[in-house]
């Protein structure tokens, strides 16, 4: 299933790229005038100089490049970031650095990925009661480890 992404782009940010011929992910680069060190622990919005408009009916998903994560430690901090079809704003990846050192980051990088998903809507009711499962109230670990 396609969904059409309309993009308007600054002077200088790079489209969207698939890099691959079944790649799901196409990836995003950082829009900077200058580079940007980002020490461990600090978290950066990077801008990219896009602006999107989604088919209605999909979202895009902001995901981290796994390159970055094994690498440097470098991860989008609320992954995966959601990019809603009505949103107009200038497209921002939250990076954080979880490595131990700086990490420079440069104009034109890739610094995510988007994924392009179709939305289910939920239909939210509101009940006396809940139905039973073996699980029940358990939460975390509540399962065990293995």
């Amino acid at each position: 299933m396609d969904c059409t992404i309309l993009i308007r782009a600054e002077r200088g940010a790079r489209i969207p790229e698939y890099k691959t011929k079944d790649a799901a992910g196409a990836d995003i680069c950082a829009r900077i005038d200058a580079p940007r060190v980002i020490h461990p622990g600090e978290r950066y919005l990077v801008p990219t100089g896009l602006f999107m408009e989604i088919e209605p009916g999909f979202e895009v998903q902001v995901r981290p490049r796994s390159g970055l994560a094994l690498k440097h430690g470098i991860t989008v901090l609320n992954t995966p970031g959601t990019i809603d079809a009505d949103y107009r704003g200038e497209i921002g990846v939250l990076l954080i650095n979880l490595g131990d050192a700086p990490w420079t980051l440069t104009d034109g990088e890739r610094i995510a990925q988007m994924v392009a998903a179709p939305v289910t809507r939920a239909v939210f009711r509101v009940a006396d009661s809940l139905s039973r499962t073996a699980r029940g109230t358990g939460g975390y670990g509540s399962t065990g480890t293995h």
